[in-house]
């Protein structure tokens, strides 16, 4: 009796492997601190891929307020070749730039700081398209601020030296 093979059961499954190349999302853990911030993820192979965000901040701290945008520019590496799908490192830049306000002392001026870093994450993108992006990591920066009227005042120390980085943004895969 002669058995039949069916080759077809031997083929690998690719249906976790996403379809998709761009990742749309929001930073829901940037919301606590006050900072609204949206990222666009494009994959560029199947190790690499390039996310760059958005973000703005109204934070303040005893009389200064700071608002202002942060650009974030991240170049990411999956090692297991399944970008934008698991996990990664992810070497970046990040830029800010603050109007700052001491109204006690009746102070304006501007804060910008420039840094990098890298970050590790893990980003899970559902059958359906949703996407989960957890990731940590840390930066240095240093900031510069021009005194606009009023005394120097501001304390720049938030925004300057090593920080870190943590968030937990939600989007959708297309």
């Amino acid at each position: 009796m002669a058995a039949v093979i069916n080759i077809s059961s031997f083929a690998q499954d690719n249906s976790n492997v996403s379809a998709e190349k761009n990742v749309l999302k929001v930073n829901t853990l940037a919301l606590i601190f006050g900072t609204g911030s949206i990222f666009f993820e494009h994959q560029i192979s199947d190790l690499t891929s390039g996310q760059f965000g958005v973000g703005f901040l109204s934070y303040k701290f005893i009389d200064t307020k700071f608002s202002g945008l942060i650009l974030t520019p991240e170049f990411r590496i999956y090692p297991k070749k399944n970008a934008i799908s698991g996990f990664y490192v992810a070497p970046y830049l990040r830029y800010q730039n603050f109007s700052v306000e001491n109204k006690v002392e009746t102070s304006k001026g501007t804060l910008t700081a420039m840094g990098g870093g890298v970050a590790l994450g893990r980003q899970w993108i559902g059958k359906s398209g949703f996407t989960m992006d957890l990731f940590f990591g840390g930066h240095y920066s240093s900031s510069k601020v021009k005194v606009e009227s009023g005394t120097n005042s501001f304390d720049s120390d938030n925004f300057e030296g090593f920080r870190t980085r943590i968030g937990f943004a939600l989007g959708f895969a297309f």
